[in-house]
């Protein structure tokens, strides 16, 4: 078996060798090095986010196991395959807690987002097939993910109860994708909100912080088939507070166009990004 792990692990690194080197004259070459790169990262680092649970529960506080494993990402992967972000707002991360962070999912590429901004005492939420998935998923299953399953209301409202309660015994924040799904966007833009982030804040009666991130397909284009070096742009936007509201329809409807219209208007304000990150 070691054998074969072995053999296996060589015969990766030479096909990424091989198309690094081949990257030099074919971006279609350097899409697929960086995705290589990027998934031998992320499998290590995963591995990594497991045992790093198991010794914080057993000797430390395994709320910040997602925290710690996502700044494994950022000092590994972000050298690796040549992508910077620049935050504003950034200490409006840690303002206030427990919260419900919202963001824009654009591709894959938000794995290496989280691993810049994620905050300590925070768990992701995630579509509950990932539950199954070799090293990314026993890492999320070790660390407290809400996984939510979709195609079932009654078990994501279920899932939702408990993690209201975890928002308020644990004081442990969550950090939601309402789109739910990638967009694959490459421009400005984002799809719909789906409620249950919303839900979840007034049920936790805790303020919903949105994070913006700039459009980056001029870094990854999954259409195009491009992975380029860059600096992607993020701003944290003030809280939304949801203090005494009793989750009604008028409400939740009201308070996904609030935060959907800011955020909106933020991402389209940052403009695309260049080379260098900066606005076109």
């Amino acid at each position: 078996m070691l054998y074969y792990l072995s053999l296996l692990m060589a015969v990766y690194a030479l096909a990424t060798l091989a198309l690094t080197i081949l990257g030099t004259v074919s971006s279609l070459a350097r899409f697929g090095a960086k995705l290589m790169v990027a998934y031998i990262i992320m499998c290590a680092c995963a591995l990594y986010g497991v045992a790093a649970s198991v010794f914080l529960r057993l000797f430390g506080d395994v709320g910040i196991a997602q925290w710690t494993v996502a700044r494994a990402f950022r000092y590994t992967l972000c050298p690796a395959i040549g992508v910077s972000f620049e935050v504003e707002n950034e200490e409006g991360m840690t303002a206030e807690r427990p919260v419900v962070f919202v963001g824009n999912h654009q591709s894959e590429l938000d794995v290496l987002v989280l691993g810049r901004i994620f905050p300590k005492y925070c768990s992701v939420s995630a579509k509950s097939s990932l539950k199954h998935m070799p090293f990314l998923g026993w890492f999320m299953a070790s660390t407290g993910t809400v996984f939510i399953d979709r195609a079932n209301r009654q078990s994501a409202l279920s899932t939702f109860d408990n993690a209201a309660r975890d928002m308020k015994t644990r004081r442990q924040s969550v950090w939601i994708f309402p789109e739910g799904t990638r967009s694959y966007a490459t421009t400005p833009m984002m799809l719909p909100f789906k409620k249950g982030a919303f839900h979840l804040a007034v049920q936790a009666q805790v303020p919903i912080v949105p994070v913006v991130v700039q459009n980056y397909s001029h870094v990854l284009n999954v259409k195009a088939r491009t992975f380029e070096s860059g600096t992607v742009r993020i701003k944290v936007l003030p809280p939304v507070p949801t203090a005494g509201m009793t989750g009604t329809k008028e409400e939740i409807d009201g308070l996904v166009l609030k935060v959907r219209t800011a955020m909106v208007a933020e991402l389209e304000a940052m403009g695309m990004g260049g080379k260098n990150g900066k606005r076109e």
